[in-house]
């Protein structure tokens, strides 16, 4: 059982690295997006707002694996044995407040979920820059092909 929890751990890390990357390469996504001279862009927000609910719901996941395999999330200081469904709930309430850096303190992981949590954390710090830097690229690649067109 071990080993199929740990393989399926690896299969939602490389969808969610994939769908990272893809991202800040340019890829499919932002490939399709069309930047007008506008302040806010519904394309950019609504692939925003997906690579987050993509990164919330793999590492949900991946909490959830690891607590099948015993290794839990500790709620107010208690380890507490839930349901599967309550475990899975807990999951995605962790990563989303990981992720967006709120940290409300009531469940904490414990062992490897500590570092995994800090990863989180980090993709959560970093990723709004990421947004800003393709925005700006691409609102000087727009401008400099304006440009060459004159």
């Amino acid at each position: 059982m071990e080993f199929i929890s740990w393989l399926i751990i690896i299969v939602i890390v490389m969808v969610v690295s994939i769908s990272l990357v893809d991202f800040i390469r340019g890829g499919k996504i932002s490939g399709r997006m069309q930047m007008h001279d506008s302040r806010f862009s519904a394309e950019l927000f609504y692939t925003l707002l997906m690579i987050y609910l993509i990164v919330i719901f793999g590492f949900g996941l991946i909490y959830f694996v690891l607590s099948m395999n015993h290794i839990l999330l500790v709620e107010n200081g208690e380890l507490r044995e839930v349901s599967v469904a309550g475990s899975l709930v807990h999951s995605f309430y962790f990563s989303g407040a990981t992720l967006l850096t709120i940290g409300y303190g009531d469940i904490t992981p414990i062992e490897i979920g500590r570092l995994i949590a800090l990863v989180e954390a980090l993709i959560g710090y970093v990723l709004p820059t990421a947004f800003v830097l393709k925005l700006v690229q691409t609102n000087q690649e727009d401008r400099d092909r304006k440009k060459d067109m004159l």
